[in-house]
């Protein structure tokens, strides 16, 4: 899964070396929580115009998560 989000990632911004995901422990629902840090910069091009881009990369990683029966959550720090 963090392979995933970096290569989405990764493909969106100007400076994929910038890329970083941390993943938290899975809490007491089962969530498991990954945490996609990017240079400033590239904010806005994860983020996209009212969150669309932000919106679709959590749409695509919840359904690979489902189908390794996980249960995850993204949020870009």
């Amino acid at each position: 899964m963090k392979e995933l989000l970096i290569s989405i990632a990764g493909g969106l911004v100007e400076d994929p070396a910038a890329v970083a995901v941390d993943v938290d422990e899975p809490g007491e629902d089962g969530v498991v929580v990954y945490h996609l840090h990017v240079a400033p910069d590239d904010m806005g091009r994860i983020i996209g115009k009212q969150g669309r881009i932000a919106k679709a990369i959590r749409t695509v990683m919840r359904a690979a998560a489902t189908r390794a029966n996980e249960k995850i959550a993204v949020e870009i720090d």
